[in-house]
């Protein structure tokens, strides 16, 4: 393996390259998960990365106009260490080890040393920072900041308390509507399906459909399945005997 200490820092295109092959929904390269040494890494077969690397998607040139173009830019994302070239364990394909030659071969597989942009990271950890600061001075902060954040904070737990009340007393309505009547009735039968915000309370309230109710639909549009069917195979037979 070159040590890329003796040839530099990776060219601004070829980290280019790089991040186009990183990301699947540019490059179409899917990666798989693997272990390396203990830590997960993501890898790839080559020849997937020359596909990805040379084909032309909706009339766009493709990053390499030959293989043997993307073969070279491979070569040196290998002698830049932005991946390196890994073997599958015979026993276990997601443990994966580091092949002592460093060539490229489209038939191999190779993992991801290469982690992507750290922009996003960077200012991931200061917005972190910034804000654990914000609430170690909020004793500093103007009164007005103050009381505008414990409005809020009132607001909150002010909507937390009344879906929980909501909820409560919709079960308790639902139990008392059970005992009193065959169907029970749900106030706001939404609330809690995988719906919008606005559709989880309408309608306002619903009867509890049993599940008996519902077979004799299924069996219905079963029976007109199988009754359609038959009249096929009948037309089918007919036609054959003429």
């Amino acid at each position: 393996m070159a040590d890329a200490s003796e040839i530099g820092s990776p060219s601004k295109e070829l980290l280019g390259f790089a991040s186009y092959l990183y990301k699947p929904d540019k490059s179409g390269l899917r990666a798989r998960e693997g272990v390396l040494n203990g830590r997960r890494v993501q890898y790839f077969k080559g020849k997937s990365a020359l596909n990805a690397l040379t084909k032309s998607d909706d009339g766009q040139t493709p990053k390499c106009a030959t293989r043997e173009d993307a073969i070279e830019w491979m070569q040196d994302l290998l002698d830049y260490q932005l991946i390196v070239r890994c073997d599958k364990d015979a026993q276990n394909a997601r443990l994966l080890r580091i092949n002592p030659m460093q060539n490229f071969d489209e038939e191999t597989y190779y993992a991801w040393l290469y982690e992507g942009s750290r922009i996003l990271v960077i200012l991931g950890g200061i917005g972190v920072v910034a804000v654990v600061l914000a609430g170690v001075m909020f004793p500093l902060w103007p009164s007005v900041l103050r009381n505008g954040t414990w409005y809020l904070s009132m607001l909150a737990l002010g909507l937390l308390g009344l879906l929980f009340g909501i909820a409560i007393v919709r079960l308790i309505i639902y139990i008392i509507t059970v005992v009193t009547h065959p169907q029970g009735l749900w106030i706001f039968p939404n609330l809690f399906e995988d719906v919008g915000f606005f559709e989880s309370f309408v309608p306002l309230h619903a009867w509890e459909v049993p599940k008996d109710a519902k077979k004799p639909a299924q069996v219905a549009e079963a029976n007109a399945g199988t009754l359609g069917a038959a009249a096929a195979a009948t037309d089918a037979d007919a036609k054959k005997t003429e």
